[in-house]
């Protein structure tokens, strides 16, 4: 079976052709190739409302450089979410979940910090090395990293 972008440009030539039994004859065996493919799982069709969750979900991996994810142009670079469960670990440590199932680690936080609490919002944008800056409920960020 070709790859799917030459399953969808084959099903495009069609639209090309001017006699119009020619025409209905390309598309119907075009559109029976693209539906083989979908019950045989060797083409996915996915809408934009679940790749977008998908990214949500998957926000803090490093994701391989695939169209799904929008490649390059479509990474996230920022999540703004809802903090789930929050708790502490050791002194200044915290650990916290989002709305998405994501488990995050505040290692050190500044003076004045206030501790992340359910129902919070959390916004995280992309820092150096990995580590992401992590504003909680509006206050000033501090670095953290996703650990599940």
């Amino acid at each position: 079976m070709p790859n799917s972008e030459d399953t969808i440009e084959q099903l495009k030539a069609c639209r090309s052709i001017a006699e119009p039994t020619a025409r209905l004859a390309c598309y119907d065996r075009e559109v029976g190739e693209v539906i083989a493919a979908t019950e045989d799982g060797s083409l996915q069709v996915v809408d934009k409302a679940d790749v977008e969750e998908t990214k949500r979900g998957l926000f803090g991996f490093s994701l391989p450089k695939i169209k799904l994810f929008g490649g390059e142009d479509g990474e996230m670079n920022e999540l703004e979410t809802t903090i789930t469960k929050a708790r502490r670990e050791g002194r200044e440590s915290w650990i916290f979940t989002t709305q998405e199932g994501s488990v995050w680690r505040i290692a050190e936080t500044k003076m004045g910090w206030k501790p992340p609490k359910a129902g919070q919002t959390v916004v995280f944008k992309k820092a150096a090395m990995g580590s992401y800056f992590i504003r909680v409920n509006g206050q000033t960020g501090v670095k953290g990293r996703r650990i599940e």
